[in-house]
């Protein structure tokens, strides 16, 4: 795996308390909401009157004092600090200069999210990248023989234009010395 940047720490640890927050807001808003005082009275009533077998102040729903549920306050604030998390990671990211970001390319993340290994995705990449290679210098090198023999040809047919083919071949790295008759000396 590849060392990580130590610029990118700070990210890391914002992007954690961010997803620390946000599991603090799901935990909040998950939780029974409080009973409110008119059905805690109802309760007291039907349980007193409807002859119910449960003990008096004991309440036939879920308690309401082992789980209070979230107060509006405690949402506010969890809303509050989750924001500021997310500020904190926007800006400390938005800090760093450009080289510190790591491009990924997309690709490989789609493999990596399509459950295949990233050495596999690379292996492949470099096969992929060898025969290109390898393609790219066949071509070179038919053309640079092509310009060789091209060279020798224009100069054995017009032989007052060997000056300026000999500048052209010295130019483009083909050879010094043109024998006009499409073969070295």
């Amino acid at each position: 795996m590849a060392p990580v940047n130590p610029d990118l720490n700070q990210v890391q640890d914002s992007i954690k308390n961010t997803l620390s927050d946000i599991f603090i807001l799901l935990a909040n808003i998950s939780s029974p909401a409080p009973p409110t005082p008119s059905s805690n009275s109802n309760n007291n009533n039907n349980n007193n009157n409807n002859g119910n077998n449960n003990p008096p102040g004991a309440s036939s729903g879920s308690s309401s004092s082992s789980n209070p549920g979230p107060t509006p306050q405690s949402l506010s604030a969890s809303i509050t600090t989750l924001d500021q998390s997310l500020l904190s990671v926007y800006s400390t990211a938005s800090s760093l200069p450009p080289q510190s970001n790591p491009s990924i390319p997309l690709p490989l993340m789609e493999y990596v999210e399509n459950g295949r290994n990233p050495d596999i995705y690379t292996r492949e990449f470099v096969e992929l990248v060898r025969r290109l290679n390898q393609l790219q210098r066949g071509k070179s090198h038919a053309f640079r023989d092509f310009r060789d023999v091209l060279a020798d040809v224009m100069v054995a047919g017009m032989p007052e234009l060997r000056e300026d083919v000999e500048r052209v071949m010295e130019s483009t790295g083909g050879r010094r010395r043109i024998t006009g008759e499409g073969h070295d000396v």
